[in-house]
This record gives structure tokens, C-alpha cells and sequence, in this order.
């Protein structure tokens, strides 16, 4: 299917020169070690999307409702009904990332140090190692968080243990029999 157009998954601010908005976006990267602003849009996108479910959901049944709120739920959102669930901000998005979850556990000393852990295939979720800051972890896999020590290679001496000697070779009786020959 590579003929597929590969669609965005966030969509750009429509001002982009709001001082407001701009100040706003350098704090939350400065809270959540972000790499750029684009983590924050997706985060934007994901919520509106959550928001868009929920507000499709005011007139449906009560049993599709809950469906919605315990997949929610499961992701780590604190939500009990619908009107919670638009309620909801960008941040609640962020503080589920890989990367906070690592920083609030005390696995790393900061956040930005959180995202190099991870970059860096140190963090590991139910022995399986994640190497992605943005990977929302659920509330059944917020306990197997563990950080992986690297095996450490012992370096070797480069002098052999024990001296080679090389059997010395009669070359004065190759020499006699090449004359003599």
C-alpha cells in the first residue's frame, strides 16, 4: 500500500506568530523535556480526537459511553463521565508519555535525561525494551517500568599472557644447500 499518502497526525497552530501561545508552548516543553513543538500538536490532535468520540457519544447509549470511558480508563485518564473526558487537556496526554512516566518514577534525575534513557534502549516495559519518548504507557504496564544495566565488556589486556616464540628456522642450512645445489 505504498501508494498511500502518509497523513499527518497533527495540524499546525493557524497563527503562527501568537505570543501567547508560543510562551505557553516553551513552558510545556521545558516541563515535559520535549525534542519541539510538534510533540505538543500531536498531543493537541490525540486529545481533540478523544474529545470528538466523546462529544459523538453525548446521545448515544450509556453502554457505548462506558466503552469509551474504560478504554480511557485503561490508557491512565481519570475519567468518570463524558463530561470529563472533554475536559481533558493536552497536558493529561503528556504526563501518560514514556518519558514523564520515567522522570515521576525517579528512574532518571530529569526529564530530558528520561528521554536520553530511552533513546538510548535503557528503559524496558515487561522486559521488552521501548526506545520511544512519546509511547503512551497504560495503567496495567506502569508497574513494569525497569531501567537495563548494559552488560559492561571487560577490556582485555592487549599483551598475550604468555610470550609467543617462534621456533627460530635454520636459515644458515637453507643457505649451504641453495650453494651446494
Amino acid at each position: 500500500m505504498s501508494w498511500l499518502k502518509k497523513r499527518s497526525k497533527y495540524s499546525r497552530p493557524k497563527k503562527p506568530f501568537d505570543k501567547v501561545r508560543i510562551d505557553e508552548e516553551k513552558d510545556i516543553i521545558k516541563k515535559y523535556g520535549l525534542k519541539n513543538k510538534k510533540e505538543i500538536w500531536k498531543a493537541s490532535s490525540a486529545i481533540d480526537r478523544i474529545r470528538g468520540m466523546a462529544k459523538n457519544l453525548i446521545t448515544a447509549d450509556i453502554e457505548k459511553q462506558n466503552k469509551l470511558l474504560d478504554k480511557l480508563k485503561k490508557q491512565g485518564f481519570k475519567v468518570e463521565n463524558i463530561a470529563d473526558v472533554l475536559a481533558l487537556s493536552k497536558e493529561n496526554w503528556l504526563e501518560r508519555r514514556l518519558q514523564t512516566i520515567v522522570f515521576k518514577k525517579g528512574l532518571a534525575q530529569t526529564v530530558k535525561g528520561a528521554r536520553q534513557m530511552i533513546g538510548h534502549k535503557h528503559i524496558a516495559i515487561d522486559k521488552r525494551i521501548v526506545n520511544v519518548p512519546g509511547y503512551m504507557v497504560h495503567v496495567d504496564e506502569e508497574n513494569k517500568i525497569e531501567v537495563i544495566k548494559a552488560a559492561k565488556v571487560k577490556k582485555e589486556d592487549t599483551a598475550p599472557k604468555e610470550p609467543i616464540v617462534k621456533p627460530a628456522e635454520p636459515a644458515a642450512e637453507k643457505v649451504e644447500e641453495v650453494k651446494n645445489g
